[in-house]
């Protein structure tokens, strides 16, 4: 200790004991210029920390048995598997494009050319022989799989939706000016359903093929018979909702319709009388957007669930018209998927996972990851092997769920 100088004494330095003389810049702050002393640019520092990121991505786990790439830096939309055929997928995204494409190899059958806008609406023809895209401006286009030729177009206003007849060449389409039109496809036979003005948000055909249910901006609900054009029921006023209607489900005979709305209530009706049987109150969360975007019935028992905007999830008693889980969920969630043959259920949420869950005790089963961005929209295959989806990070995926 005695080589350390006391305060009092001299304390002086030799020149040539000097190696480097550092000069500092007042003007700059105290640690802008610490990388420098360390020998490390800011630039370097930048570099570093991307690759860390990359890694990190490189490095997420991914469950996925193929990721489709054909759209390039552009969110994915909208995907329906095609159901008799589960190795042909169609996808619809915002590069103004729909791909019909290879679930095993990922390659690309072919190219649904023409669009000039997001297309926002996709599906297969019920014995899988046509597709249907849709975008944002009212293009609709049905192609024929086995060649990938056009068979029928319409060229009308801005579109919601387009649903296929779960029987027939028939295909539905819900507009922002709140008229829904019916065509027999490839004859171009239309009909048209009288809108509102509020936009027809979301719809669905009925399991009898003889009617259709339609939700509307202004949270009106109708009941559609698809023979004469006319409406059979309508829910508004103080039974309906008092915002938008979101999304619908409908039960395995029909009887049922069920609604999810911004006003963060779901409604069960009943499709004879037109009557609301329910009126179920979801679980509000901190979000200070709220609202029900998804809901579903079981296919095995008297459940129902409903899915928020702030990833509440709850599984309802339907006799009861009360909560029998509240489930874990911790985002978002955009769609609900019942199994057919189990007594569980498939969300998709804006975290970039798959969760399955079982109705009977509400725990999680299962969970698919590997998407980096939000799900936008998933589909279930006929025989419940597959799961294909449609992300914001610009890719489609192929899950393996059996």
């Amino acid at each position: 200790m005695s080589d350390i100088p006391d305060e009092d004494d001299d304390f002086t330095i030799d020149p040539n004991d000097v190696v480097q003389v550092i000069e500092l810049d007042d003007s700059e702050g105290e640690m802008d210029g610490e990388s420098d002393l360390l020998g490390v640019s800011d630039e370097e520092n930048e570099n570093e920390m991307d690759t860390e990121e990359a890694a990190a991505a490189a490095h997420q786990r991914d469950d996925s048995i193929l990721t489709f790439i054909g759209h390039t830096n552009s969110s994915v939309i909208c995907t329906r598997l095609n159901p008799v055929d589960n190795n042909i997928a169609v996808t619809g995204g915002q590069d103004d494009q729909a791909l019909v494409w290879n679930t095993r190899e990922g390659s690309i059958y072919f190219q649904c050319t023409g669009h000039t806008d997001t297309v926002v609406s996709v599906g297969f023809s019920h014995d899988g022989k046509l597709v249907a895209t849709a975008d944002m401006k009212g293009l609709i286009k049905v192609w024929k799989v086995e060649t990938g030729t056009v068979v029928w177009s319409f060229d009308g206003t801005d579109l919601e939706w387009i649903q296929w007849h779960k029987a027939a060449p028939v295909l539905l389409a819900g507009t922002k000016e709140g008229e829904v039109w019916m065509w027999k496809i490839p004859s171009g036979d239309c009909k048209t359903f009288a809108g509102r003005g509020p936009s027809a948000q979301c719809g669905l055909i009925m399991p009898d093929g003889k009617t259709a249910c339609v939700g509307y901006e202004d949270g009106v609900v109708k009941i559609w018979d698809l023979k004469s054009s006319s409406a059979i029921h309508t829910v508004s006023d103080h039974e309906g909702h008092k915002e938008p209607v979101f999304c619908l489900d409908h039960n395995s005979s029909g009887s049922l319709v069920m609604t999810g709305s911004e006003d963060m209530t779901a409604k069960v009706i009943n499709t004879s009388t037109g009557k609301v049987v329910s009126t179920l109150a979801c679980q509000k969360t901190e979000e200070d957007e709220d609202s029900v975007e998804a809901v579903g019935f079981s296919h095995l028992h008297d459940y129902a669930t409903t899915g928020t905007l702030g990833g509440a999830l709850e599984i309802w008693d339907l006799p009861t018209k009360s909560v029998r889980h509240r489930c874990e969920h911790p985002h978002g969630i955009v769609k609900i998927v019942w199994s057919k043959v189990f007594p569980t259920f498939f969300t998709s949420c804006l975290d970039g996972n798959i969760r399955q869950f079982d109705s009977r005790n509400g725990e999680m089963v299962r969970t698919w990851q590997g998407h980096r961005a939000a799900i936008l929209d998933f589909d279930l295959s006929r025989d419940e092997s597959l799961l294909v989806t449609a992300s914001d990070d610009s890719t489609a995926k192929v899950f393996h769920i059996q």
